[in-house]
């Protein structure tokens, strides 16, 4: 932290509190679920704070410390210094984001952050930049009250023009809000359920965006909130509707140059991004239970509703779980892959992390992309799919943790303390849900046996 570009970038953030009259910084990370934490501090301790860290208790952080090696401290990263565009009191609130480290200065192990900035690290030494573009999707309702069937804000479709509702209008705020504090949004739009609504993020590199999705996770439910409803990233919410997905796109950039782009190749998808893709494809199953980690992720994977269910990929084929879009000859740098399987409600480092190192096993061991699927996947049934050479994603959560646990490279992008505590946890969330008496089984069965 004492490099000259480091003091600058400590310099800015110092001076911008002081000239916007902010009160209170927010010092954000995430604990190995993805779910957001926080504490607050001054200005007069944030000098010390960027030099040094802030020093807190570990234990009791969900998956963070053991009791009796409890202390770590979060060192703000001041690239990722933003004013929010919510106020606290008549003053202005800013957010940082941290990297957690262990007392004697090593990164620690159970900070997804690293876990991402490892997986970098290694793509960087191949002089690759990883680049995401991600699609949220969420639903917006009226209540929260996880007794009662939540209730849409509308009734609208895909791409839907409705005039003055109240959900069109809150999606709208949440874009200028989000253009306010400097995320630029693509497109926003109504999507295919009732109440449900898309944003997609402009491509940057993979860790500002994981950065990001946390931080347009915490705006989208913040602009709800203030207008006295509710936004939910649950993937499935709502039966007979489809899921939430974030469908992602993702570039390799080696020297400015987007190397998923070959002009010569077939459709200009270089031998790279194929090796890429195959490596995507390979490891899949593995790599679920990150992409996917909630047992409620699993009643969107399913057929009927658009979301991938099968290990395949297309060029323009939405019911493959690897899509290549379609590029105009006049934009090569837009070259790109879209993985469909990840949901919002993912931790967005350790999902970009294990993709990416999917991929890269795939480059380092020319991995063979099978044909690519050019057929509805969806209208195939079990014999013709086993023909074809097509595999299922895993069905449950359950039966995603199992691929996970078998797998070495999941096991060494994540890091020993990640991948053994994801694993316990996850595995507790489906006992306990396995346990649990249903609704659909108390109507379905009660009055008959």
């Amino acid at each position: 932290m004492n490099t000259p570009a480091a003091k600058n970038q400590n310099n800015y953030v110092l001076r911008t509190v002081e000239e916007r009259g902010v009160r209170f910084i927010q010092l954000w990370f995430t604990d190995i679920l993805g779910t957001p934490k926080s504490f607050s501090i001054t200005p007069a301790e944030l000098e010390d704070a960027l030099e040094e860290g802030m020093t807190f208790d570990g234990s009791s952080i969900d998956g963070f410390s053991r009791v009796q090696e409890s202390d770590v401290s979060a060192l703000p990263d001041p690239k990722t210094f933003q004013i929010l565009p919510f106020q606290k009191g008549n003053s202005e609130l800013a957010r940082i984001f941290c990297d957690i480290y262990n007392l004697d200065g090593t990164p620690f192990e159970g900070c997804p952050r690293h876990v991402l900035k490892r997986t970098l690290t290694k793509a960087h030494d191949l002089n690759y930049n990883f680049f995401a573009s991600p699609e949220l999707e969420y639903f917006y309702f009226a209540n929260q009250d996880p007794t009662k069937p939540p209730k849409p804000l509308d009734n609208g479709s895909y791409f839907e023009l409705t005039v003055a509702d109240l959900s069109s209008d809150l999606r709208k705020r949440t874009v200028l809000a989000l253009e306010e504090i400097g995320i630029p949004v693509e497109y926003a739009q109504h999507e295919d359920a009732p109440s449900q609504h898309e944003i997609d993020l402009r491509y940057t590199d993979a860790l500002t965006m994981a950065d990001t999705i946390m931080t347009v996770r915490l705006v989208i439910k913040e602009v709800a909130h203030e207008n006295g409803v509710f936004a939910s990233f649950m993937p499935k919410p709502l039966e007979g509707v489809q899921g939430s997905g974030m469908h992602t796109h993702f570039s390799l950039f080696q020297d400015d140059k987007n190397i998923f782009h070959d002009q010569n190749a077939d459709k200009y998808l270089s031998e790279t991004a194929r090796y890429f893709i195959a490596g995507l494809l390979y490891h899949a199953h593995e790599i679920t239970a990150i992409t996917n980690q909630w047992v409620n992720s699993y009643k969107r994977l399913v057929s009927g509703y658009e979301a991938p269910i099968h290990i395949s990929w297309a060029h323009n084929n939405r019911s493959a779980l690897v899509r290549v879009p379609v590029i105009k000859e006049t934009h090569p740098e837009s070259t790109r892959i879209e993985y469909r399987a990840p949901d919002p409600a993912c931790n967005p480092y350790l999902c970009f992390a294990v993709i990416l190192a999917a991929g890269l096993d795939g480059i380092k061991n020319n991995i063979e992309l099978p044909q690519e699927t050019t057929y509805n996947l969806f209208e195939l049934n079990g014999k013709e799919l086993l023909k074809a050479g097509i595999r299922p994603l895993p069905l449950t959560l359950e039966a995603a943790l199992a691929e996970m646990e078998k797998s070495e490279l999941v096991a060494a992008t994540l890091g020993d303390h990640v991948f053994e505590w994801f694993l316990r946890n996850k595995y507790d969330e489906w006992n306990q849900y396995s346990r649990h008496v249903t609704n659909y089984e108390l109507t379905r069965y009660l009055p008959t046996l």
